[in-house]
């Protein structure tokens, strides 16, 4: 069951997260089924799909001054099995078509994150 903080961020996304929300939904990128707002452990990820291990993050500018909490973060991710891949706002925002190309090449184990 989603707690209210979950709820809280799915109904007040930003403009890239729905952006990027919009090509993930419905099995559009790999055929996988992506969660957004999704907690694991202590965390809420934007995105993340759990058959793939695959944790997907779009880092807004306030991120610039939490970079030893998302090091943590991530590392926590990464020892539960999931890898995780980060964009910038600005990388969604003006590059979506190749932010979504990188996920379905990560997906395909094409790329390494």
């Amino acid at each position: 069951m989603a707690d209210e903080r979950v709820q809280f961020l799915r109904q007040n996304q930003t403009e890239a997260e729905l952006l990027l929300w919009h090509q993930l939904r419905d099995k559009r990128v790999g055929g996988v089924r992506f969660r957004r707002q999704y907690r694991l452990g202590l965390y809420i990820v934007d995105f993340v799909c759990l058959s793939a291990r695959l944790v997907v993050e779009v880092d807004g500018p306030s991120h610039e001054l939490s970079f030893d909490a998302d090091a943590r973060r991530t590392s926590w991710l990464e020892d539960q099995g999931f890898r995780v891949v980060r964009f910038s706002n600005d990388q969604v925002m003006h590059e979506l078509s190749g932010v979504v190309q990188t996920i379905g090449a990560v997906l395909a184990g094409k790329s390494e994150v």
